[in-house]
């Protein structure tokens, strides 16, 4: 009976000596903690307001922000871990391996997230901007950490990873506000060049949404066996493009009929009328 009482006493004394080692470090962590979290919290703050005023995109600010504020609270953790006096190596290790594992299983995401970084930084295209990325054309619809949503003239939505996007040539129409249109006409040989260049640039600027400023391009660009090619070059805003290449198109051969412009068929070199 004395024995088990000795026992409780030194287990009792056990646990009032690791209280009043552990009670002190506990509180003062506890405070470090508060204080820590209203300093990151500050200091995410500032972080947004700084990055607002870099000009960092709607889309990337909240992510840094948020990753901002994971990192600094996990250091606040990291420190009152290491005052209360618990032993970090093990749990550093693991995390270093999960790090690891996860960057390997996730190689290709973290290229595209890497790349969503770099778009959303450099801006080389925003949204509502018409881009070609390769052979993929259409209008920005929003921009992601991993991937670009793209909307085709075919009222299609690509995702196109932004891995894609860094590895290869983007063009952006909207960057100047206005494109040039490349539309291959011909002529016949006995037709006089200044005449057809007159008649297509009047059709061409009757268009309302043909730029008047520059005005379009006319040129003979080669010849073949039948007749002139001519390479004509107007000038639209990007989000102009398809219609005005319809419209352009039947401008020109409505301007052909009435001006009596022939065309060689691809039948033989026997020149005939074209109609409306």
């Amino acid at each position: 009976m004395f024995m088990e009482m000795d026992k409780i006493n030194e287990y009792l004394q056990i646990a009032i000596d690791k209280a009043v080692f552990f009670l002190p470090r506990i509180i003062l962590a506890g405070i470090i903690l508060w204080i820590g979290f209203k300093i990151v919290k500050r200091l995410v703050i500032w972080v947004g307001i700084a990055l607002e005023k870099a000009g960092f995109s709607e889309t990337l600010r909240p992510f840094l922000t948020s990753t901002t504020s994971v990192v600094l609270k996990g250091a606040v953790l990291f420190v009152i871990a290491s005052f209360i006096g618990a032993d970090l190596t093990g749990l550093v290790a693991i995390l270093a391996a999960a790090g690891f594992a996860i960057g390997m299983a996730l190689q290709g995401s973290l290229g595209n997230f890497a790349s969503g970084i770099l778009i959303l930084t450099l801006k080389p295209y925003k949204i509502g901007d018409w881009i070609q990325i390769e052979d993929k054309f259409g209008k920005v619809e929003e921009i992601g950490i991993f991937s670009t949503d793209v909307l085709t003239p075919g009222n299609k939505i690509l995702v196109v990873p932004n891995s894609m996007v860094t590895d290869t040539v983007v063009t952006n129409f909207s960057e100047k506000g206005k494109i040039r249109l490349e539309l291959a006409v011909t002529m016949p040989y006995d037709e006089s060049f200044p005449k057809v260049k007159r008649i297509i640039v009047d059709a061409l600027l009757a268009l309302p949404k043909v730029l008047q400023d520059p005005i379009p391009e006319v040129g003979i660009e080669n010849f073949d066996s039948h007749s002139v090619q001519l390479l004509v070059r107007p000038y639209v805003r990007p989000e102009d493009f398809w219609e005005v290449t319809f419209e352009a198109h039947k401008a020109i051969k409505s301007t052909f009929h009435t001006n009596d412009i022939k065309v060689a068929y691809s039948e033989g070199v026997e020149m005939g009328r074209i109609g409306e």
